[in-house]
């Protein structure tokens, strides 16, 4: 019954994108795995980048001759070969790849590597919800490859890794250990038969020419650093100058399609490297044949990652220039040469490094790569769910061994200086009050001072009682920029109540004139509204003042909303003034949103936004106003300058 079921179960199909010569060489052996499994696996092939660019080799050719059936091309490079390329060449990618994998509907799309084309299709895979497994991953260079890849990774439901270190640095991002398979790399499954055949004599000769002999040649592959593109090309004009200087026969490669590969070419074409006898400069080696200069090559020299993994296979020795692949894994064939800067280090490392031979290295593969690669497609259930799941290691919580810190709650002091009442509260790390006192603010500045010490030490004690540790005290009102209260000369910054509106308005507590305060705040409007009732033009139908009662700015309000056209008159008048204020306070420090507070900001609302529209500048015209829905914002504004500052972790 179990083979009867299996003989039943459908192909998987499977996708494989290729963008270029380079990663091609990694998954041509498993496209020749997956078509030798026609009952177990259905072959769709993709291809883009620069494989369908004539300067880069139209590569596409050799995917056509090793007998693949090419499902989709897509022309997804934008030239330039810039920053601003590459981005568009992303997007452009992501214009076209949808309609091409909605119409082929794979089970499992395979995308290697770290190239921005392979972004575009896990990108596109992911949000299409379509499994992806990722070749290569968790490797390190040292270049904007390292974002890309690991990046790519995070999109990937499914890992196959070449190294030992590779799986460790995937586990700790986090990815789930039994989605990774540590196969080795496809392309060694080639490279260790390779190494014994006898025609390589023939193709050293066919691009190199008769005279070369074996391992009396050089092999250059340098490609631009996207990060630091001057420096690269630097790097590129001294190697070639070495080159030049060490007279041996040498073939050049061309430069992949990243930003920076342009100037590069022009370098090589102004130091006349295709016209030099000692030089063979080639867009395209077909991988087969390129393996073999590799393996018999008296040197590489370059960035090129075959030069760290590929060349150790054979034991070629190898000068990495420059910080491209710093961060690989290399058998002991490599030399560094980070700092790349003279012409004489270069050569010197060739004189090192040319006609020797190493160990053969084995640390990116055993041969066995794509046996394991197609073993673990076969066991990839379809019927589980598609969300990615993380592994998050745990995290230990600091504890304190002390027992009264474990159990206080970090608290703040929050002070409010309004222009009726002065308000504290204890204001908790979570932003909720834990206590809250209100007082009428006093006359006189000295009486303030007091009473807010009064307060300020009543909730103190009371703050022992409810277990909550008082980090600091933080006043309401005031500028804050980057995370940080602007105090002034004389620590009397943003005293904003008392910009001046009007040179004839109201006097104001502080001794002045056409104050904000003396037109908005809860003292004026009070003031306005017992005017208003002594002379009998308040009250409406329906309200009641009693004689113990004092009459306030809530009186006022309520009139207004009874229809009181004097009352109404009254608040627009405060609304404004303020917004007169707030257009001030635009047009000196330019923010993107105004927020009103208190029970008075939804009558200030309207008026505030017209006196923008009319009064203020073109550029600050747009600025929003919002009424804030919090209960106490004054104070919890106050108190998370204290919390953020005290608790603030620099480093």
């Amino acid at each position: 019954m179990e083979q009867s079921e299996k003989r039943l179960k459908k192909q998987l199909r499977v996708c494989v994108a290729t963008c270029n010569r380079a990663d091609y060489s990694k998954l041509a052996p498993i496209m020749f795995g997956i078509k030798s499994h026609p009952e177990i696996f259905d072959l769709e092939v993709v291809v883009l980048g620069s494989h369908l660019i004539d300067d880069y080799g139209n590569t596409f050719r050799m995917i056509e001759q090793d007998e693949f059936d090419i499902g989709s091309k897509l022309h997804t490079i934008v030239r330039g070969e810039d920053e601003a390329a590459m981005v568009e060449s992303v997007g452009l990618a992501l214009v076209k790849l949808p309609d091409v994998l909605q119409r082929l509907a794979p089970d499992i799309l395979l995308v290697h590597g770290d190239r921005f084309d392979a972004l575009a299709l896990a990108t596109a895979a992911a949000l299409m919800n379509i499994r992806i497994l990722h070749l290569e991953g968790g490797e390190v260079s040292g270049t904007i490859d390292d974002s890309i890849r690991h990046a790519i990774s995070k999109l990937a439901h499914y890992h196959a890794v070449c190294t030992r270190s590779a799986e460790r640095h995937l586990i700790s991002m986090c990815e789930d250990h039994s989605r990774i398979l540590l196969a080795g790399c496809p392309s060694y499954d080639k490279l260790l038969s390779a190494h014994q055949r006898d025609y390589y004599i023939d193709i050293i000769k066919s691009w190199l020419g008769d005279a070369v002999k074996e391992q009396d040649y050089i092999v250059a592959l340098q490609h631009p650093v996207t990060t630091d593109i001057k420096n690269s090309i630097k790097i590129y004009e001294l190697m070639l100058d070495a080159l030049i200087s060490f007279n041996k026969k040498t073939l050049v490669l061309f430069p992949n399609i990243d930003a920076g590969s342009k100037e590069m070419v022009r370098v090589m074409r102004r130091k006349g490297i295709e016209q030099h006898p000692n030089f063979r400069a080639v867009k395209h080696v077909p991988f087969d044949q390129f393996i073999q200069l590799v393996a018999h090559a008296g040197c590489m020299i370059g960035n090129s990652s075959c030069g760290v993994r590929e060349a150790g296979a054979f034991g070629t020795p190898v000068i990495n220039l420059g910080t491209r692949q710093t961060g690989r894994e290399t058998g002991e064939n490599v030399l560094h040469v980070r700092d790349a800067d003279t012409h004489n280090k270069i050569y010197h490392a060739l004189e090192l490094q040319f006609g020797k031979r190493y160990p053969c290295s084995k640390i990116y593969g055993d041969g066995n790569a794509v046996q394991r690669i197609l073993k673990f497609m076969q066991t990839i259930d379809l019927s589980e769910p598609l969300q990615k799941k993380f592994c998050f290691p745990s995290v230990k919580e600091c504890i304190s061994q002390d027992i009264d810190h474990i159990l206080e709650t970090q608290s703040a002091l929050a002070v409010d200086l309004g222009g009726t009442n002065l308000r504290v509260a204890i204001i908790s790390m979570k932003g909720k009050v834990v206590k809250k006192y209100v007082q009428l603010n006093p006359k006189t500045f000295e009486e303030r001072i007091e009473l807010i010490l009064t307060m300020c030490k009543q909730a103190m004690a009371d703050a022992v009682h409810l277990n909550c540790r008082i980090l600091g005290v933080g006043i309401g009102g005031g500028i804050i920029q980057h995370n940080e209260l602007i105090h002034g000369s004389t620590f009397c910054a943003a005293e904003l109540g008392h910009i001046v509106v009007s040179l004839e308005g109201p006097e104001c507590m502080c001794g002045s004139h056409g104050c904000i305060e003396a037109y908005s705040s809860g003292l004026a409007l009070q003031r306005e509204a017992k005017r208003l009732h002594d002379e009998d033009l308040l009250l409406m139908e329906g309200m009641t003042v009693n004689n113990k009662e004092q009459v306030n700015a809530i009186h006022l309000i309520d009139a207004a909303c009874l229809g009181n056209s004097k009352a109404e008159s009254v608040l627009h008048t405060a609304g404004t003034a303020l917004g007169l204020g707030i257009v001030n306070i635009l047009h000196m420090i330019n923010p993107s949103l105004v927020i009103l507070s208190g029970v008075l900001a939804a009558h200030y609302e309207n008026p505030v936004r017209q006196v923008i529209s009319q009064r203020a500048l073109l550029s600050a015209q747009d600025t929003k106003v919002m009424v804030s829905e919090l209960e106490d914002p004054a104070l919890l504004g106050a108190a998370s300058m204290v919390l953020d500052y005290t608790t603030r972790r620099t480093y």
